[in-house]
């Protein structure tokens, strides 16, 4: 990675997980319960990090759960979450990664969750690529980004946060 191929630092994720956050408690305020859910991997951590943004400013009870896809073959495995349909009963859910790059393993994730009585389902992502195979839509984008589809996002979280074009 060199400093040309960074598309957000440390500090911009941050902003934008903060911004992202505060968009989802503005479509969702309303609702007294709210489900994050967060794609296995970097995906969940950063749905934890917008779970712990709502909850320093909203009085929703929030649950976070992680959805578990076999993202090289989602069709392989069956998808995984620890919610039953009770629970999602007339409930937003917002599904959380941090890339769409392709928006396969969104598009399966969403197909699986849509089995549930849902009142709403949106999406939020940290970068949105703009070629993607899979018509998935973002609701709250921290960073929308044009590729190639031989492009690639990758999101670095940690001590030295860092996505960049690879």
């Amino acid at each position: 990675m060199n400093e040309n191929s960074i598309v957000l630092n440390h500090d911009q994720i941050r902003q934008k997980t903060e911004r992202i956050a505060f968009e989802i408690l503005e479509n969702t305020f309303e609702d007294e319960n709210l489900f994050i859910a967060g794609i296995a991997g970097n995906g969940h951590v950063f749905a934890e990090r917008i779970s712990a943004e709502l909850k320093k400013h909203s009085s929703q009870n929030i649950t976070l759960f992680e959805v578990k896809v076999n993202k090289k073959n989602p069709l392989a495995d069956s998808i995984e979450y620890a919610v039953t349909s009770e629970e999602l009963k007339d409930a937003t859910v917002i599904l959380v990664d941090d890339v769409i790059n392709s928006g396969i393993t969104l598009i399966h994730a969403v197909s699986a969750l849509l089995n549930h009585d849902l009142k709403a389902l949106k999406v939020a992502t940290l970068v949105n690529r703009t070629h993607r195979k899979f018509p998935v839509k973002a609701d709250f984008v921290g960073l929308n980004v044009s590729t190639t589809l031989q492009d690639n996002i990758m999101v670095e979280f940690g001590e030295k946060e860092v996505a960049y074009l690879s």
